[in-house]
């Protein structure tokens, strides 16, 4: 087996698309795996106030903290702050959004998995102000 390396500048940063997402947002393609691998894993930094719509992962989703502020919430718990360093696991097939506190930049390293036939992320309609504030 050889060491596979993807260097940083063969990958530019992508700004996110506005139907999944409020405010301007940022993803840099850390991982995407090959089979056998099922693994996705992005760096994405929100701008102050932005997040993602609702969705979910059919196999749930890890977001481990990279700088700034942010914000989780799972559908019907309170939003929960996010600090540098912090792990936030979420469960397969739960509503749930994330971004960033009203006033920070924030950044995350976002991991999930493909289920066995291959579905990734379900999106659902944006996080209303209301459900942003908690």
């Amino acid at each position: 087996m050889k060491l596979k390396l993807h260097r940083a500048e063969d990958r530019g940063t992508k700004q996110a698309p506005a139907e999944m997402f409020t405010g301007t947002v940022y993803q840099d393609a850390v991982l995407v795996g090959e089979a056998p691998s099922r693994m996705r894993a992005t760096n994405v930094t929100f701008t102050p106030g932005a997040r993602t719509a609702w969705h979910q992962h059919p196999v749930g989703q890890t977001l481990w903290v990279v700088y700034g502020v942010g914000r989780v919430q799972i559908e019907g718990e309170p939003v929960v702050e996010l600090c540098p360093g912090d792990t936030a696991i979420i469960p397969p097939n739960v509503r749930h959004w994330h971004g960033a506190a009203p006033d920070r930049i924030f950044t995350h390293l976002a991991m999930s998995e493909t289920d066995d036939n291959g579905g990734g992320t379900e999106w659902f309609e944006k996080v209303s102000d209301a459900d942003y504030s908690g």
